[in-house]
């Protein structure tokens, strides 16, 4: 069925069919778990652990305590 046939066919019922069709449909996604997302024909890029190293570089002397702050230590 292509889509433009179901929402013809959607808009031709009365109002309250309409209500009654679309509160099915929403029962539908809640009885199966279907969300939004799992309906995209996108998948989900996964993010790697640890694809950022090499790409963030420490001084040396990070730890040390700064000039400005010595006379409040």
């Amino acid at each position: 069925m292509q889509d433009s046939y179901i929402f013809k066919e959607f808009k031709l019922l009365p109002k309250d069919i309409q209500q009654q069709v679309s509160d099915y449909i929403e029962f539908l996604i809640n009885k199966y778990k279907i969300s939004i997302k799992d309906t995209s024909d996108k998948k989900k890029k996964k993010s790697n652990f640890g694809s950022a190293k090499g790409l963030i570089i420490m001084s040396d002397d990070f730890d040390d305590p700064i000039e400005d702050f010595k006379p409040y230590m």
